[in-house]
């Protein structure tokens, strides 16, 4: 169950880098304009903001990375903080923003905490 645990934190912490990069670098080309929906100018006027959203979520990858790596109990504690950070913000959005942010990040990071924690 461990290695199971390791692999969904790592998928988990994939993601968000992945958000960052469509968020801080590609939010007004084809990728980021696909994930937002936004036309030209309406990602323009918001690239600020996704910017600073890619960055948080930039934080969330590094935290977990850093769970990955850091021995016990600092490891197991990091990676419970932040998937329990990736789920609230999840919630959050997906209650606030897009209901598809419940399954994009919430679900995962539920499923990779739920292993985590039956891991540990």
């Amino acid at each position: 169950m461990e290695m199971t645990a390791k692999v969904l934190v790592g998928l988990v912490a994939a993601l968000h880098a992945y958000i960052l990069v469509l968020e801080m670098f590609l939010w007004e080309k084809k990728p980021g304009r696909a994930l937002s929906g936004f036309d030209a100018a309406m990602a323009r006027a918001t690239a600020p903001l996704a910017a600073n959203q890619g960055l948080y979520n930039g934080f969330l990858a590094a935290g977990l990375v850093w769970g990955l790596i850091a021995g016990d109990p600092t490891g197991f504690r990091a990676q419970v903080f932040f998937l329990a950070c990736v789920l609230v913000a999840g919630l959050y959005g997906g209650i606030t923003a897009n209901r598809r942010i419940l399954l994009a990040q919430a679900l995962p990071g539920a499923v990779a905490l739920a292993a985590v924690l039956a891991a540990g």
